[in-house]
Parts: C-alpha cells; sequence; structure tokens
C-alpha cells in the first residue's frame, strides 16, 4: 500500500498583504452568489465563495486587522482587512462552514464553481458582461 500522501495546502492574502492564512485544499463547494447583499459587500455583479469546515483555516498573519460586518437582519456577514479593505475568510453566522471569497486566494483550489446562486438577483448587466469585448490589459 502506498503512503497517504498530505492534503495540499491553499494559501491567501488582502491586498496590502496584513493578513495572511493558509487552509487545507478540502473544500466542499464554490458558489457564484448574485444576491443583492453580496453585490453590495463585493462592488462587482457576484461574490465568489468557497465553503468549508468551518476549522479549516490558520491565520499566519494579521488576524486583529480582520473586520466583521453582519447585514441586520439578514444570515449574511462579510470580513475585510482594516487596511485595504480586501474580503477575507470568516466563520458563517451559523458555525457550520467557513466562507472564503475566492479572490483572497493565493493558489488555485482544487474545485471549480458548481452553482450561481440568488440568480434572480443578478445584476441586469451580468449576461452582457459576459459576452462583451474581452482585453488581456487595460484597452487605449
Amino acid at each position: 500500500m502506498g503512503e497517504k500522501q498530505p492534503m495540499k495546502k491553499i494559501t491567501g492574502s488582502c491586498l496590502c498583504d496584513t493578513v495572511r492564512f493558509e487552509c487545507n485544499d478540502s473544500i466542499e463547494s464554490f458558489h457564484l452568489c448574485h444576491c443583492t447583499q453580496c453585490q453590495k459587500a463585493t462592488g462587482s455583479s457576484h461574490a465568489s465563495n468557497l465553503f468549508t469546515a468551518v476549522n479549516n483555516i490558520q491565520w499566519l498573519k494579521g488576524s486583529a486587522s480582520i473586520k466583521r460586518y453582519n447585514v441586520p437582519g439578514r444570515n449574511i456577514s462579510n470580513a475585510f482587512c482594516t487596511e485595504c479593505g480586501s474580503a477575507l475568510p470568516y466563520a458563517s453566522l451559523s458555525g457550520k462552514a467557513l466562507v472564503i471569497p475566492a479572490g483572497c486566494l493565493d493558489i488555485t483550489p482544487n474545485i471549480q464553481p458548481s452553482s450561481q446562486i440568488f440568480y434572480a438577483e443578478r445584476a441586469p448587466w451580468f449576461e452582457s458582461a459576459m459576452v462583451c469585448k474581452k482585453y488581456d490589459s487595460m484597452p487605449d
């Protein structure tokens, strides 16, 4: 019998590198959320969130620089770096999952998005954004 391979680690950080973390690449699901709260929280058409076990994180530095905001009356939260505002992982209010914003990862996880949730609330311009002209850098 072969030896069990160690679990791959994925790392993440904020834009200014004040906060860094790592977790096992044992992500359970990956959803693109189009709800209006996620639009506001990200400033974009949707949030791209990974879900894993709530204890699947090790803060490597800067955890004191994380601020959390819980949306009143909703089961939605947002955590971010107090220095640069980048979205960061947080435990769901239910305590059942760790939510990891995909954009804060430094390493690609072994999972692709599996669904787009709250699609009925999507931004009116979402579909046209998916088919518009694409550039590899800022256009002239």
